[in-house]
């Protein structure tokens, strides 16, 4: 399999960015909060974090069934953060207006972390006689 054929090149880098802004948004809830931030803030951490490391190793996948499984759980970490920044939102232990970007760009890297998926489980089932 090709590994260097990339039909969406930019999630790398997408993700990556994002675990950075993920990053900052952690340090803020660090500083400024004794409990629930800080606990919530870590679980976003690990899980923000985690989608641009399995994006990063599916790069180096075995085969397109490795690469499938890599991808998919990046999503469930996508998944996972979306659910961690709504619940940060709806406690609103920093203003909600600060996590709608974040958020927004959460539900497109799950999407575009789909959309490969099913692109990959297509190609891997071939052309249909």
């Amino acid at each position: 399999m090709d590994h260097n054929r990339k039909p969406f090149p930019d999630i790398r880098q997408r993700t990556f960015e994002y675990a950075s802004r993920v990053i900052k948004l952690y340090q803020a809830l660090e500083v400024g909060d004794q409990g629930a931030g800080r606990v919530l803030s870590r679980q976003l951490l690990r899980s923000a974090t985690s989608i641009g490391a399995n994006i990063e190793e599916a790069q180096s996948a075995e085969s397109r069934r490795d690469f499938i499984h890599k991808l998919t759980i990046a999503q469930k970490e996508a998944r996972e953060s979306l659910y961690w920044l709504r619940l940060i939102e709806k406690s609103k232990i920093i203003p909600p207006k600060r996590l709608g970007l974040l958020i927004q760009e959460t539900d497109e890297i799950t999407a575009v972390i789909t959309a490969i998926i099913l692109s990959t489980k297509k190609n891997l089932k071939g052309p249909r006689s």
